[in-house]
């Protein structure tokens, strides 16, 4: 009998718990980007026109989504009792996910509508600061949408239109309201998984 190699053991668990997750968010939240761009690359001038319409438009739209993979996360765990082990993997995997792919459409949003157009840097030397950062657009999107997701709060970037501060406020308020979920999900699990386990008493009558 062959013992089966490690990294086969490895490759099989990403394949079970994040392959089957991953195709169903990548394309409900990156596809829209996807039309933006194809927008704007398209029709520019009609793009430029109705851009904060879109921009808000798509912060409607992640707000939406978002709470509808949150809700998707608590059906799941109230549905799955049989394996506790299994379900807070599950559990993990699609939290991690989710926030990646959130920072990620977040990232390439703010590199759309234009980074620096939404942001500006407040930070010390600000006109050195910001030539140095010139061209490296995708790079200073994904740090703020790090600092906003994770409520660092560190300051150096402030908004510059409305819906750049609704575009942060949103962010933050996920990234927030995400951390607050992920454990009260957890904690649910974890309880349902003992609840579960219990030993039936059966009371007999004399």
């Amino acid at each position: 009998m062959t013992t089966p190699k490690p990294h086969k053991g490895i490759i099989q668990f990403f394949i079970n718990r994040v392959i089957p997750i991953m195709p169903f968010i990548m394309p409900l939240l990156l596809l829209p980007l996807a039309a933006g761009w194809w927008w704007q690359s398209t029709f520019p001038s009609q793009f430029a026109h109705h851009r904060e319409g879109i921009l808000l438009g798509f912060l409607i739209y992640i707000v939406v989504i978002r709470f509808t993979l949150l809700d998707l996360m608590l059906f799941y765990v109230s549905s799955h009792h049989s394996s506790i082990h299994l379900d807070l993997l599950h559990i993990v995997f699609l939290y991690l996910e989710i926030t990646i792919v959130t920072m990620l459409f977040f990232t390439l949003l703010y590199d759309l509508f234009g980074v620096f157009s939404l942001f500006r840097y407040n930070g010390p030397a600000a006109g050195e600061h910001m030539a140095l950062m010139q061209g490296h657009n995708l790079r200073v999107a994904f740090y703020i949408s790090m600092e906003l997701f994770t409520t660092l709060g560190a300051g150096d970037w402030i908004p510059q239109t409305l819906n750049a501060m609704l575009a942060a406020g949103i962010e933050a308020l996920l990234g927030f309201i995400q951390g607050g979920v992920f454990f009260a999900v957890l904690i649910y699990a974890h309880q349902g998984g003992k609840n579960a386990t219990l030993p039936t008493v059966i009371s007999r009558e004399p």
